[in-house]
């Protein structure tokens, strides 16, 4: 009898190589690599950070994909959302006849139309129990690309259900991997989770822990990041902290050292193994990215462009890293939105969601960091470069640059 349930793959690497390299491998990156990851064009300096562009997960996710349609070649494929948040790789898959189920106006997946004859494909960054259950149900053919740090964030917060602590997560509520995490306190009963974004709801839960108050009002601000029979009053005498793997790692770090803090103070340093846990659940392909880029914040860099998609939280995370360093950042979904005839660039300020369009952008600056999200393939970091150097009017100066020396 087939089996339907894959998540190590079909053994069909060497059947996909050769398109997985034409969709996203790069000559431009290759030459970053052969010279020490500098190139200098005329008068600018392109610096590409140590660790950039896909990661593990990311890799093992993308080829699962090609390879289902080699293993699949006559059925339906189905994606649960996006693979990955990267908008040149899912158009690929879309290409290769896959089809995207999108959320409906209650949040809720469409899964009607599917048949045990289907292929489901679920994305790097997990799906909800719920909706994992209700795609068994169906039996059709799962295909699970979920990452292996987010499954160990999973087994975390379903320790800490298990034993009574209330999880804490430090994420997006809105992110398909937060929904998925918050999702598996749900297997135990009584389990209990609530998302925080960022020091400043920290701090309104943290006083609450500490001094008490009207948790009537903090009901109403973390409306929908909570599991749904939570108390204030009740469920955060014991919380475990986690979070989602593409935050801001220091952030996180932050998180925890806050809610240790609070509950020192209200019941005593002796006491915290008693009421707080936290443990690593960091993912290191984005701890990585983000050290690489501190690196070249240290006077390298005057200026760092950051490529991926706009909600990629990992790629959003660099370019915020960067102007938190005061280096000038410059979030790019693609190559394309830089136009050289123009003279202009279109991105996405940090920590906004509304694109603006800018000229003389280049003006002042030489030294140029470039790095991206761990969802961004290796051609569009490329052809990142070739805009920035057409758009300084530079191409043939890189054409000299990037011919091998005789």
């Amino acid at each position: 009898m087939e089996s339907t349930y894959y998540r190590r793959g079909f053994g069909l690497k060497a059947e996909i190589k050769g398109p997985l390299n034409a969709d996203y491998s790069s000559a431009v990156v290759e030459a970053f690599r052969s010279r020490g990851n500098t190139l200098t064009v005329g008068p600018l300096t392109f610096r590409l950070a140590q660790e950039f562009g896909f990661c593990y997960g990311v890799d093992r996710a993308v080829e699962y994909a090609y390879e289902s349609r080699v293993k699949f070649p006559d059925k339906r494929l189905f994606l649960v959302g996006e693979i990955i948040h990267n908008p040149h790789v899912n158009e690929k898959l879309r290409s290769m006849g896959l089809i995207f189920l999108e959320q409906g106006e209650d949040g809720q997946f469409d899964f009607s139309g599917i048949t045990t004859d289907d292929v489901v494909l679920i994305p790097a960054f997990g799906v909800t129990r719920q909706d994992f259950d209700r795609l068994r149900a169906i039996d059709c053919i799962l295909v699970d690309t979920t990452c292996g740090s987010v499954l160990n964030v999973w087994k975390r917060v379903e320790q800490y259900a298990r034993d009574g602590f209330t999880s804490v997560i430090h994420g997006k509520h809105y992110h398909e991997e937060t929904k998925a995490t918050a999702s598996q306190v749900t297997k135990y009963e009584g389990g209990k989770y609530l998302v925080v974004f960022n020091m400043d709801e920290t701090r309104a839960v943290t006083a609450f822990i500490e001094h008490g108050g009207d948790s009537t009002a903090l009901s109403e601000r973390f409306a929908g990041r909570h599991s749904p029979d939570f108390r204030f009053d009740t469920d955060l005498e014991r919380i475990g902290v986690a979070n989602q793997t593409t935050m801001l790692a220091g952030e996180t770090i932050a998180v925890a050292a806050e809610f240790r803090r609070a509950f020192a103070a209200r019941y005593g340093g002796d006491t915290i193994a008693e009421h707080f846990r936290a443990f690593d659940t960091l993912c290191s392909a984005t701890q990585e990215r983000q050290d690489a880029v501190k690196a070249l914040l240290t006077g390298q860099v005057e200026l760092m462009v950051v490529v991926g998609g706009y909600n990629s939280s990992n790629t959003c995370a660099l370019a915020a890293l960067a102007e938190d360093h005061g280096v000038r950042a410059l979030h790019i979904s693609d190559s394309d939105r830089i136009d050289p005839v123009a003279g202009t660039i279109s991105y996405q300020p940090v920590r906004s969601k509304d694109e603006v369009t800018i000229g003389d952008w280049l003006a002042g600056s030489q030294l140029i960091g470039i790095t991206a999200g761990a969802s961004t393939p290796n051609n569009k970091i490329g052809e990142t470069v070739v805009q920035i150097a057409r758009a300084a009017g530079l191409g043939a100066e890189l054409d000299a640059a990037l011919t091998p020396p005789s």
